[in-house]
């Protein structure tokens, strides 16, 4: 895994680094909706997970192959996570995991132009750093409320760690362009397992459904 990230993070800096070779070069943001399949060795999960809002931006670069595809990379901050909701007679609790990402996306697209509209599809593999981790909790028990927070260690130890910090999936995605700017709707599945530890059979996955504006400058 590390040598992965470690090719695409190179792939990225060279991309960056040969910027006035690329068609279009920009900036993008948008808005996160995250969640996480938490299942165990009997594929059950969660039913109490819910979607959690969050954000993305950053810069990418596109290169064009030829007028139907083209490759697209970047370097973007991205909020993932989920949130729970659980009750019972006397008593309920809410809690919400924040993951906070540097996403490097490595998209082959193809387009077409429709009137004064461009048309486009993306797929692609991702890797995702995790910078910082921090769960927050709310119970109420009896009329009364308590609130705690807590920051997760990221890592591949076991017996230390909470998350793993290396992400790995795929993106699939489509949008539209009308002259500089871009509408875009993409789907991330993480394909890595975060639980650093085995003995309990969990397997946490990340699960993102986004929508994007950009803007592109270039030749």
């Amino acid at each position: 895994m590390k040598k992965v990230s470690q090719i695409l993070i190179l792939l990225v800096l060279v991309a960056f680094a040969t910027e006035s070779f690329a068609q279009k070069f920009g900036v993008k943001a948008g808005l996160n909706l995250s969640n996480l399949t938490i299942k165990d060795d009997d594929d059950n999960y969660d039913e109490n997970n819910k979607s959690k809002l969050g954000f993305q931006f950053g810069p990418v670069v596109e290169f064009p192959f030829s007028d139907l595809l083209s490759l697209e990379t970047g370097l973007m901050f991205s909020t993932k996570g989920v949130r729970a909701e659980n009750s019972g007679t006397d008593w309920e609790s809410k809690s919400k995991l924040n993951i906070n990402y540097l996403d490097i996306p490595i998209n082959l697209r193809a387009g077409f132009d429709v009137g004064s509209m461009r048309i486009y599809g993306n797929f692609g593999p991702y890797i995702g750093i995790a910078m910082s981790a921090k769960s927050k909790w709310e119970r109420t028990y009896d009329g009364v409320t308590e609130e705690d927070e807590e920051k997760l260690d990221l890592g591949s130890d076991k017996e230390e760690d909470d998350l793993k910090r290396t992400d790995l999936g795929l993106n699939i995605g489509a949008g539209v362009g009308i002259n500089a700017f871009e509408v875009g709707l993409n789907y991330g599945l993480g394909l890595a397992n975060l639980s650093p530890g085995t003995e309990n059979g969990y397997r946490i996955k990340n699960k993102v459904f986004s929508i994007t504006v950009a803007y592109k400058f270039g030749k």
